[in-house]
């Protein structure tokens, strides 16, 4: 008997058990989980269709996306099923893999074998070339020979050293019947260097080893650019990462204190955070004082106060004093991971430009090897000359290579997403970039979108404190605005009250039972039996038992930072700008009157999502920004959709941008952003066909050597980049206000709660 299994036998070996894939997987919305691998061989589009391909078709796998940045594969499936054999599946189509596992502090290591492939490359390139010049200034034919032998030893090793970034790659995809980019630029380099051996054999006055070494150069040097931009966006994946904490220490129920890794801890945990540490999960303050640093959610570097019942973000800081909080998330649901799954998915998404290009891409390699074919044959019977023919099939096959019309988008993608969150903004995909940019409709939510959000009880004194109390012991159980208002408003040293069925109603208010009474706190026409009691005192909020007024409340808010600007500057851009708000007609008329736009006032959730459907019908392409549960379904019908970091949690789901900051001029900024990404975009395709429309006639025609054709095809790649690099230096925002930025002073008298 053997003591070396298969290679079968060995692959088995390698896959991970069933059970350590569900542990590693998440559950999702849908009765569906998630599970993250890492495939570090992806490097095109052709290696994304083959791997998402090949994903797809497993029984129980809804959705499978790569992201070529993090040279990470995202796979939805089916809860009720066992894991599908994701690894093997995989290891099939020629990609290895194994479970995703967050490092920021891994070295990077293709970086690092590129920069050395790079290096070699343009060492011997450089020489290969000043002994090429010799050859063309006219030596004689030993002198010749001995420079092309000499060309032979330095192109050889460069060859196995440099090239095998991409015969590795070339090799695996043709071992599993399939080819991807690099196929034809490793036959390419391959046939002049083996043509160039032949000749220098044979004493021949032409040898190419100068166009092989010169090819791998130029190639290496657009594939390091590449890889070093994508790098840059992980960079700020992992600046987020490393704000999450490791763990944290954990208050037992026997009084025990043990400290857990942040992986462990799950919701309802008691967790001791110390002055010093970030926040490890979504968490409530139960006990304690303090200040936190919340310019990670906010923007604003002034330290907010933390005390019992104040809503805690992963990743803030803990600035002055111990507090004791229970855990509302895992790490997995919790803020500070959803930034960062925003942050990835921003390569994930499938624009309509990039799939294009894809499918462009996937066309090439076939198409160019079938050009080269037809080129040697034609030059076969058209001259006879063998050596003639196969130079000018080599020059084909290099300067058809799809390079850069593969990196025309993402590269666009990734630097712009990486110019957004630079500003403090989060992109779910590109498609939604592609969106954003054909917009020509901006309809704002008002509370907590276009004013800060945090209302004010202007007339608490006049409440009567149990009453008052009453009213805050409810708003207690919500995160909107006036009720975060009222609660607010409750002196600190209430006896708690404890309410039974407690529930929120979108649009209208919260409703609780106390006693054998039914307690209403919204809007007057929702709470109150008596409609003609509706305008009591021009109140906002009401608080009724059985139908019946107890209280009545007024708010008032104030403008967010940059309100008035942003909507200035959309109007200037020819944008239509419109409010549309649950609020009754008098606060929305003052705010959007001062603005000079149109709104629509006391507007339900289901009727955004209808106006936004209007206008959609109308040919109108819009964009939705809102930040309340009532918004998520306008949210979701719009064309493009922006959330601020402080929205409910769906609604941030529901969005397509998240903004971190508190200043609205995030929204103008992401505009401009998404358009001159659009801009770029169009302008690479354009250089990509362009360049191979022009090029590819002439190298047929046989006017162009394979050295030029090296220079030429990988000069296009460096263009393709280059021009979108020129994103990060156009149009430079404004900073952020910060700390010392001043709110704009114009008071809003806030009525119904949207």
């Amino acid at each position: 008997m053997s003591c070396c299994g298969s290679g079968a036998e060995l692959a088995m070996l390698a896959a991970p058990d069933p059970r350590e894939v569900l542990l590693v997987s998440r559950t999702i919305a849908g009765g569906l989980r998630q599970t993250d691998l890492s495939v570090p061989d992806v490097h095109c589009g052709a290696c994304i269709r083959t791997v998402e391909k090949a994903l797809d078709a497993l029984d129980g796998v809804t959705w499978a996306r790569v992201n070529l940045s993090t040279k990470r594969v995202t796979i939805k499936w089916r809860a009720d099923a066992s894991p599908p054999p994701f690894i093997e599946t995989l290891r099939n189509v020629g990609y290895e893999a194994h479970l995703f596992e967050v490092d920021g502090d891994a070295r990077d290591t293709t970086l690092s074998e590129l920069i050395r492939a790079l290096a070699v490359s343009g060492f011997a390139a450089s020489n290969i070339m000043l002994l090429s010049v010799s050859v063309w200034s006219g030596a004689e034919p030993a002198t010749r020979d001995l420079f092309h032998g000499i060309s032979a030893l330095i192109a050889l090793p460069t060859l196995i050293y440099s090239g095998r970034v991409f015969f590795r790659s070339a090799w695996q995809a043709l071992r599993h019947g399939r080819t991807n980019m690099d196929v034809p630029i490793s036959l390419g380099v391959l046939l002049a260097f083996g043509m160039s051996l032949y000749e220098t054999a044979i004493h021949g006055p032409h040898a190419y080893f100068d166009a092989a070494v010169t090819l791998l150069f130029f190639l290496l040097i657009g594939r390091t650019l590449d890889h070093m931009m994508r790098e840059r966006a992980r960079v700020a994946v992992k600046g987020l990462a490393r704000l999450a904490a490791r763990g944290a220490l954990v208050l037992q129920s026997d009084g025990a204190q043990t400290y857990l890794p942040v992986s462990e801890i799950t919701p309802d945990m008691t967790i001791m955070l110390a002055a010093g540490e970030r926040v490890p999960v979504d968490s409530q303050v139960t006990k304690g004082l303090s200040e936190l640093d919340v310019s990670l959610v906010t923007g604003e570097s002034v330290p907010q106060p933390a005390l019992p019942g104040s809503v805690l973000r992963a990743g803030t800081l803990n600035l002055t004093g111990p507090l004791i909080i229970t855990a509302t998330a895992s790490a997995n649901e919790s803020f500070l991971a959803e930034m960062l799954r925003m942050m990835e998915a921003a390569e994930q998404g499938r624009s309509v430009y990039r799939r294009i290009a894809d499918r462009a891409a996937g066309l090439y390699a076939p198409v160019v090897h079938l050009t080269a074919a037809i080129t040697l044959v034609s030059w076969l019977i058209v001259s006879g000359d063998v050596h003639r023919a196969i130079t000018i099939a080599v020059a084909v096959l290099i300067i058809t290579c799809p390079c850069a019309l593969g990196l025309a988008v993402p590269m666009v993608q990734v630097v712009a997403a990486r110019r957004l969150f630079e500003s403090g903004i989060m992109i779910k995909d590109g498609g939604a970039l592609e969106r954003l940019a054909e917009i020509d409709t901006v309809v704002f939510d008002k509370t907590g979108t276009l004013t800060l959000g945090n209302a004010r009880v202007v007339n608490s004194d006049n409440v009567d404190p149990a009453t008052l109390a009453l009213a805050g012991a409810i708003a207690a159980h919500s995160r909107h605005p006036y009720s975060r208002a009222l609660a607010a408003a409750v002196p600190r040293l209430q006896a708690p009250i404890v309410l039974d069925d407690v529930s929120e109603h979108p649009g209208c208010g919260m409703e609780a039972r106390l006693g054998g009474s039914v307690l209403r706190l919204g809007r007057p026409e929702w709470a109150l039996t008596d409609t003609s009691r509706m305008d009591l005192d021009g109140s906002s909020v009401v608080l009724s038992r059985d139908g019946q007024c107890v209280a009545d409340f007024r708010f008032e808010d104030r403008l967010r930072a940059g309100a008035v600007e942003t909507v200035g500057d959309l109007k200037r851009d020819g944008l239509a700008v419109e409010v549309v708000s649950g609020d009754r007609e008098m606060p929305v008329r003052t705010l959007a009157s001062g603005m000079g736009v149109p709104y629509f006032a006391g507007v339900l959730p289901g009727g955004k999502a209808a106006h936004v459907a209007e206008l959609a019908s109308a040919g109108k392409k819009v964009l939705m920004v809102g930040d309340g549960l009532n918004d998520t379904p306008a949210l979701m019908a719009a064309h493009a959709s922006m959330a601020p970091a402080s929205a409910a949690d769906v609604g941030r789901n529901a969005a397509d941008l998240v903004f971190l900051r508190e200043d609205l001029s995030a929204v103008s900024q992401a505009i401009a952003v998404s358009r001159e990404a659009g801009h770029l975009v169009r302008q690479n395709l354009a250089l990509a066909v362009g360049y191979n429309l022009i090029a590819v006639p002439i190298a047929i025609m046989g006017h162009v050597t394979p050295l030029v054709a090296a220079i030429a095809m990988s000069g296009s790649s460096i263009v393709v980049v280059a021009n979108a690099l020129r994103l990060r230096g156009r149009g430079k925002s404004d900073k952020s206000q910060g700390a010392g930025a001043s709110t704009p002073r114009m008071s809003v008298r806030l009525e119904p709660a949207e």
